[in-house]
């Protein structure tokens, strides 16, 4: 908890900064999403995972170190419009997306000083999920009106996902899924309750957890808020 506490700290001084150029909490979360995305799918596909990465070469995590000024923001743009075309996660977290952040000094030193500097892949679940889910709490106090559509406070998710007692093999769906809080309950209440042999925990990883969501800003929060809780792929 206190490593989560630590990284959603670093995370958020940062925003402070970025509020002088007018962003507000809702599109610093929204450009760490994007960021963040593009960092993982590039740890995952060096070793020791190797996986085959789904974000198209010279619009990945690379090509954005390799820019700085005019150029950075320049490539950054041209990045989120392409892969805001592309199918599944890709198409999920990027569609409609801008860049909110003007300044290409400040975005280069989100890129290098904050967001490279950790290997979040090797980060446990528990650590960077809850880091992201501290950022989420923290935006939705700060917009006092409306928030509550798509941050439920958590001991409120809790209580209910206890009274409904999700069981091992059901497909659990959240038909107002917001940023993916209730669906994230009931993924934990079945990972504490019950002994899970290994094929259901392949399970709950991808085939029990739907959500609909009709805005696409709290949609591309939710996909990534199951991603590093580790749900989804």
């Amino acid at each position: 908890m206190a490593e989560s506490t630590q990284l959603v700290q670093k995370l958020w001084n940062y925003c402070n900064i970025l509020r002088d150029d007018g962003l507000s909490y809702g599109d610093y979360v929204e450009q760490l999403t994007f960021l963040l995305f593009l960092k993982m799918a590039d740890e995952q596909a060096k070793p020791p995972f190797n996986k085959l990465s789904t974000v198209p070469q010279g619009y990945d995590w690379p090509s954005l170190l390799a820019k700085d000024g005019d150029a950075l923001e320049t490539h950054y743009r041209h990045v989120l419009e392409t892969l805001g075309k592309r199918s599944g996660m890709l198409g999920i977290i990027f569609r409609k997306t801008q860049n909110k952040i003007q300044d290409p000094a400040k975005l280069r030193r989100l890129i290098v000083d904050l967001i490279d500097k950790e290997q979040w892949s090797s980060l446990s679940a528990d650590v960077k999920g809850d880091a992201y889910e501290g950022l989420l709490q923290k935006n939705a106090e700060d917009v006092k009106g409306g928030a509550g559509q798509y941050f439920t406070p958590r001991p409120l998710i809790a209580a209910m996902v206890d009274v409904v007692a999700p069981q091992p093999g059901q497909a659990i769906c959240d038909p107002a899924c917001g940023t993916g809080g209730f669906l994230l309950a009931a993924h934990d209440y079945l990972a504490k309750h019950h002994a899970l042999d290994r094929a259901q925990k392949k399970k709950l990883k991808s085939g029990t957890f739907f959500g609909i969501e009709l805005v696409d800003s709290v949609t591309r929060l939710c996909a990534m808020n199951l991603l590093l809780h580790g749900i989804g792929g």
